[in-house]
């Protein structure tokens, strides 16, 4: 029997032999005060989420390294794309970049995401959602990183490590779930938003926020460009955004989010071989509603979501080629639906059980100058699923988490994914947890039935995750750290090979990744303020995106109107390339400062690569040195 069967064996031992010492000693008297209990260290904590458990959960319960950036850190980095933050505060987590503004689709794109070295590329193995909702294309299968807009997040939740016990498919690496922006008491506040810089780069952006009484809404608009630091590389996009809340009673209440995007990005190829003509035109849209519930026993929400794109794409040609006489075309959406509720059955304990379809496919052709189409695809699939997860809480001392999950998807059949955590609250507020888990990912259409390396016959992928973490939480000197360590080891990866003479996609991959996070928060006083985060990557079979070493340095300084706030970041050993192999160095020094106008005005600056470092995160695809912009915000 090896380590890993051993560890696996003893956890589930333990917590049989704890749930059932505990089903035989917990008295029904004490169900009213332990509720009580719960509720006091929820609101002394302040750190409820809900990613983690799909219900809200107090971070100390939870056995899985999470991450949250609070709506005061997406205001503060005057940004209008989320990513740039997520990849300064969030360890193990790295999004690749190509310029100043935009991500693009397609050929010479970034944007893609590694959790922990898993992601794949295109992005199919880190889960992106708003609100708990699933967002990726019905035919790719991956996300798209220029919609996720800073304009629509009130915060943003990120497990760092698989969570498809919960999540299903594409959860493999980890979880990024942006939520919207949330108001419980009476306002009404307008925002704007405006800044110009370096290479004609414009964001400008209009909101207005509102709740009276039981009715709550949100409407945002927001336009950006930039002419890119290369010749044929600008971006543009028009984004729209809505919500509306109604309460109906103490308990129950429904609301709905809708967005609506349209951008045109330019690839101009890499520098040694440009491309000519190489633009996608983009128009991409989601709405979601839900029905919540929330008592003081049970809680849970009903949701109904569906997102929908339209693409066309010019694939371009190389200098001195000639035009292509067609361009690229799909239609693709995703539905599903999403159920949870969860009870407190006996004392200190907590059970949610769920359920989740989704469908999702599309149609994509080719269109010929001369009018004529030829069909690439046209399909849709389906996936059905039941989870369970039951937190016990054993008094103050431990917490025990496990889940479950039956997936069943149209092509590929069914699989049970489990989940054991275990969590020891120990004394001055010290965390030790452990959590073994699979997550897991099925192939997606365009795996399957499109383009030439298509096969359809693919396996989903498969991974096993072993993590321990000790976090503290040292309340009277405002010092909070966190280190986890994890071992991952995945086989069945989705990898295109040559057989027979042509290009075909094979579960032939394997993963084994081996790592260390940690980060540390510290208050200094009411004026300065400092925080750390450091990941460390050992992949046996490395793939590009994923640096050996991130660390990241930033200290924030307010006094009266003047804020200011800086960073510094070092990535190390990141593979731009694996054919033939490129590795990448860099440091990274970014700035930003604001200043109080008066009662409703505030001006900006913001610095990047203020080293003027030279460096590349995609092969080929030189990223921009120092970039400023300066702006104003506008608050009444």
């Amino acid at each position: 029997m090896n380590l890993k069967q051993l560890f696996c064996k003893l956890m589930f031992i333990a917590i049989f032999i704890l749930i059932s010492i505990s089903t035989f000693s917990l008295k029904a008297q004490l169900f009213r005060d332990s509720i009580l209990k719960n509720e006091e260290k929820t609101i002394y904590m302040n750190e409820v989420i809900v990613t983690g458990t799909r219900s809200e959960a107090v971070v100390r319960n939870l056995p899985m390294s999470v991450s949250i950036i609070t709506d005061k850190q997406i205001l503060e980095r005057q940004s209008q794309s989320v990513i740039p933050l997520l990849n300064e505060l969030v360890p193990g987590l790295f999004i690749t970049g190509r310029g100043i503004m935009g991500y693009g689709i397609s050929t010479g794109a970034a944007g893609t995401m590694k959790m922990r070295g898993i992601g794949g590329n295109p992005t199919t193995g880190v889960l992106i959602l708003i609100d708990g909702e699933p967002q990726f294309m019905g035919l790719m299968g991956h996300p798209i990183a220029d919609l996720y807009q800073s304009v629509i997040a009130d915060r943003i939740e990120v497990v760092r490590g698989p969570a498809s016990a919960l999540y299903g498919s594409n959860a493999m690496g980890g979880v990024i779930n942006i939520i919207t922006s949330k108001f419980y008491k009476d306002t009404v506040q307008q925002n704007f938003h405006f800044g110009y810089g370096s290479y004609s780069t414009l964001e400008s952006s209009a909101s207005n926020h509102f709740h009276k009484n039981r009715i709550t809404g949100k409407f945002a608009i927001s336009y950006n460009r930039t002419d890119g630091h290369r010749e044929n590389m600008d971006f543009d996009q028009i984004s729209g955004y809505a919500k509306l809340g109604y309460r109906l009673d103490r308990y129950w209440s429904v609301s709905t989010n809708a967005n609506i995007s349209h951008f045109n990005a330019s690839n101009p190829g890499t520098v040694d071989q440009p491309i000519v003509d190489n633009d996608s035109h983009v128009k991409r849209g989601w709405i979601n509603a839900s029905v919540e519930n929330r008592y003081r026993y049970t809680s849970g929400a009903l949701s109904f979501f569906y997102n929908w794109g339209n693409h066309i794409i010019n694939d371009g040609y190389n200098m001195g080629g000639q035009p292509l006489d067609y361009l690229f075309h799909s239609n693709d959406k995703m539905s599903g639906i999403t159920f949870s509720q969860s009870a407190i059955l006996m004392p200190n304990n907590k059970i949610t059980f769920g359920f989740d379809y989704q469908k999702f496919g599309g149609k994509a052709w080719n269109k010929y100058n001369d009018g004529n189409k030829k069909s690439i695809i046209d399909t849709t699939l389906y996936e059905i699923a039941g989870y369970a997860d039951m937190r016990q809480d054993f008094g103050l001392l431990a917490t025990v988490d496990i889940g479950i999950r039956l997936d069943n998807h149209s092509k590929t059949g069914s699989q049970w994914i489990p989940q054991v955590g275990l969590s020891f609250h120990l004394p001055k507020n010290i965390e030790a947890k452990t959590i073994v888990g699979k997550g897991f990912r099925n192939p997606t259409i365009r795996e399957l039935f499109m383009f030439t390396p298509q096969n359809p016959n693919l396996l989903p992928e498969e991974v096993m995750n072993y993590e321990f973490s000790v976090s503290q939480n040292m309340v009277e000197k405002n010092l909070f750290y966190d280190v986890a360590v994890f071992y991952l080891e995945g086989k069945n990866m989705i990898q295109t090979v040559i057989s027979n003479g042509r290009p075909i996609n094979v579960n032939t991959g394997k993963i084994k990744n081996f790592g260390f996070e940690s980060v540390i928060t510290y208050q200094i006083n009411s004026i300065w303020s400092a925080n750390v985060n450091y990941s460390w990557l050992d992949m046996k079979y490395p793939v590009t995106g994923a640096p050996k070493q991130k660390v990241f340095a930033g200290f924030d300084y307010s006094k009266k109107k003047l804020k200011f706030s800086s960073g510094i970041q070092y990535v190390h050993r990141l593979y731009s390339s694996l054919n033939p192999v490129k590795k990448e160095n860099f440091t990274l020094l970014n700035a930003r400062t604001t200043y109080q106008l008066g009662k409703f005005t505030q001006l900006f600056l913001t610095g990047e690569n203020l080293l003027n470092c030279s460096y590349e995160i995609n092969a080929g695809y030189p990223m921009p040195k120092a970039t400023f912009l300066i702006g104003c915000n506008v608050h009444f």
